[in-house]
């Protein structure tokens, strides 16, 4: 939902608020606001809206050299088979992100929407296994550049785009080395840098990433209505 500048402080992201909630009731309604910007939040507190979640961006440049990833003893890591790992990898996915809202509830089918994707690379997909069993992983992601006049260019950019590991395999270590091999990784494609989202109340995550030179960049929030 967007407003032209020249019919801002009018009432009309009010007024549109309150008919998207018309439309929605009596289902609930939620809205992301990107940015976290202070007019996002006053309308959907004025329209009766409670911030639930937000959502960190966060940042690192490769500017300098990765330590090698400490894999833990028994553990072996390889790349992603199309057609052959589908299965294992959604089964440690949900066990991984149980509690999460979105990324836990993935099925096969969207799997596959992704595999179909430009940018989808089963060489930047890293699985950790211990005794034949899927344990852990991370999928990397990169962004094409777009070359034009500011503000559309953009150079390309590596995204950490998901790190998934067992919960039985948590406090190995594994995480982190995960982490660092698709850095590495992403390092080695010529990359300026890379991004990734976190969720605000994760602080594991978050503290390890600032580990590796991530700093916090941006944050989207959502809002649900009662």
């Amino acid at each position: 939902m967007v407003i032209h500048p020249a019919y801002r402080g009018r009432g009309l992201g009010l007024a549109l608020t309150r008919a998207l909630l018309a439309e929605a009731a009596p289902r609930p309604l939620r809205l992301w606001a990107h940015g976290d910007l202070p007019a996002a939040e006053a309308l959907a507190r004025t329209a009766g809206f409670e911030r639930m979640r937000a959502l960190w961006t966060m940042r690192r440049p490769f500017d300098g050299p990765l330590g090698p990833p400490r894999i833990p003893e028994g553990v072996t890591v390889r790349t992603f088979r199309v057609g052959q790992d589908e299965d294992s990898w959604l089964a440690v996915n949900r066990k991984a992100f149980a509690h999460h809202p979105e990324q836990g509830a993935w099925t096969r089918a969207d799997l596959e929407l992704r595999e179909r994707e430009s940018w989808f690379d089963p060489d930047g997909f890293f699985l950790a296994e211990r005794d034949g069993a899927l344990v852990g992983f991370h999928w990397t992601k990169i962004h094409s550049s777009h070359p034009g006049p500011a503000p559309h260019h953009r150079e390309a950019i590596g995204e950490v785009y998901v790190v998934g590991v067992d919960p039985g395999e948590q406090g190995s270590g594994l995480g982190r080395a995960l982490t660092l091999t698709g850095l590495r990784y992403l390092q080695a494609r010529g990359l300026p840098a890379v991004m990734l989202y976190a969720d605000e109340a994760n602080t594991a995550a978050i503290r390890l990433y600032e580990s590796l030179g991530f700093t916090h960049s941006d944050t989207d929030a959502m809002f649900r209505h009662p």
